[in-house]
């Protein structure tokens, strides 16, 4: 009773805006540029991808109808594969998580510095940094009523700003600036694959309401809307900003701007105060994003330490939110964060950031193969049998665009991304044997009590027939 004022479970529009939020961070505002070498193929890239994002957001409103527990991606691999498959699953995403926790945060102190400028050392960054962190994690805290509201009121006014300049762009747009259409120099398919590769990481966060289930109102129904809707709404900031941005910005300035949005604003209304109106835009969408990705680090370990596969602290919740999940989530991503700042190298955080690349498709490749497994296994009902065939192009292109992550992380992300992965194998044999250690302990107590009755009960037996034969 003392938890209930603070719980709340999410509606339809708190839901994709946890989706949405979740997948606009803040790499959006350097996407245009970082596209811009390859040409406006690059938007041809953008489109096929959003069609696999679709595909996959579609495919775990599925998963849901069959299963609308917390734990998304895991509870599916588990079910349709075992512990082993859904403990992986989990511990890649907690692992992508609040290493990507981290680099958000860092990601949102230069921003910081556009707005206040003047104020840059180790120190005041890491403060920055640090802020940014804690600051969703105490709304975290508090509970899922503030958790949505935090989430739905840094959507919107990080969605607002985005489409302004997207739709707006339009009206000055000036086809010259476009460039070609393959600016690579080699031939057309080579150039779109090399743009997606870069895209392929701007729809990861589909996932988000799938991950949050138990806490979403009407799950069968509403987490695979809310999947559709907040990848379709991130799908129309990425395109029309992109396209708005390519035709304000000359090419040849796109291609080596460190801000395109802000060179967009400065394009169409003259003035420098873009960089400003496009800072603050950024920091919403970053301190955004980690109020829904730190939440998100808490799910996977808590719905996995429900049946028995991480620490059952993992397990706790209060106000609706596993609170443990949660301060260890912002702990590592901090001490992470110190490290960065303090170690004289980003070696260290670099190669983490390369292990969130690959970690971030492994639930993808497992949730998309479970429900291959469900549909071609004879569990048919479980999954709208009516809409057999839709289901299982869907499921194939989802485990297509997932596959075509991991092919685009590159050699370096999977090569870092499958050690930690197997580092993982360590702790699931610990909690393995913790468990069924458990349970022959259990087992044990439960034939001894058993030994102990069966014992007393053939001693009344003997002594029954020796008063009758007496």
């Amino acid at each position: 009773m003392h938890d209930q004022p603070h719980t709340r479970r999410f509606g339809l529009p708190t839901a994709t805006a946890l989706v949405m939020g979740n997948i606009i961070g803040g790499g959006i505002f350097l996407l245009p540029a970082s596209v811009a070498p390859f040409g406006t193929l690059s938007l041809l890239a953008f489109v096929i991808l959003t069609i696999g994002a679709i595909a996959l957001a579609l495919v775990f409103g599925r998963l849901t109808q069959r299963d609308p527990r917390t734990g998304g991606p895991y509870v599916h691999a588990r079910a349709a594969f075992g512990d082993f498959a859904g403990f992986l699953s989990a511990w890649s995403y907690w692992t992508m998580t609040w290493v990507s926790n981290a680099a958000l945060a860092v990601a949102a102190v230069g921003y910081v510095h556009v707005l206040v400028p003047g104020h840059d050392s180790k120190g005041v960054n890491l403060a920055v940094a640090l802020l940014a962190l804690w600051l969703p994690a105490l709304a975290n805290l508090a509970g899922t009523r503030w958790v949505g509201a935090v989430q739905i009121v840094s959507t919107v006014l990080k969605f607002v700003p985005l489409l302004f300049v997207a739709v707006v762009g339009l009206f000055f747009f000036d086809p010259r600036n476009l460039g070609s259409f393959n600016a690579t120099g080699g031939s057309a398919l080579g150039g779109l694959s090399a743009a997606a590769a870069i895209l392929l990481y701007s729809y990861v966060g589909v996932e988000s309401a799938s991950m949050s289930a138990g806490e979403v109102r009407d799950p069968e129904r509403n987490v695979g809307r809310a999947s559709v809707l907040g990848t379709v709404g991130a799908a129309v900031v990425y395109l029309l900003g992109t396209v708005s941005v390519f035709g304000t910005v000359a090419h040849k300035d796109l291609a080596n701007s460190t801000a395109p949005f802000s060179d967009a604003v400065n394009a169409m209304f003259g003035g420098h105060w873009g960089g400003t109106l496009i800072a603050l835009a950024a920091v919403v969408s970053i301190v955004g994003a980690l109020n829904g990705w730190t939440l998100m680090s808490a799910q996977a370990p808590y719905a996995a330490a429900r049946d028995g596969l991480f620490p059952a602290a993992f397990a706790t919740k209060r106000r609706g939110v596993p609170t443990v999940g949660v301060l260890v989530g912002v702990i590592l991503a901090s001490l992470l964060t110190v490290v960065n700042y303090t170690s004289g190298s980003s070696g260290l955080f670099e190669i983490l950031v390369l292990i969130t690349t690959f970690s971030a498709t492994v639930p993808y490749l497992l949730a998309a193969g479970a429900q291959l497994y469900f549909l071609l296994s004879g569990r048919r009902d479980e999954v709208r049998t009516g809409r057999f065939v839709w289901d299982l192009t869907l499921a194939l292109a989802g485990f297509g665009f997932s596959f075509w992550l991991v092919a685009g992380a590159g050699y370096a992300a999977v090569y870092q991304g499958v050690l930690f992965l197997f580092a993982g194998v360590l702790v699931y044999v610990w909690m393995t044997a913790r468990r069924e250690g458990r349970a022959e302990a259990a087992d044990g107590a439960d034939g001894a009590d058993g030994a102990d009755g069966a014992d007393g009960a053939d001693a009344v037996t003997v002594e029954r027939a020796r008063q009758l034969t007496t």
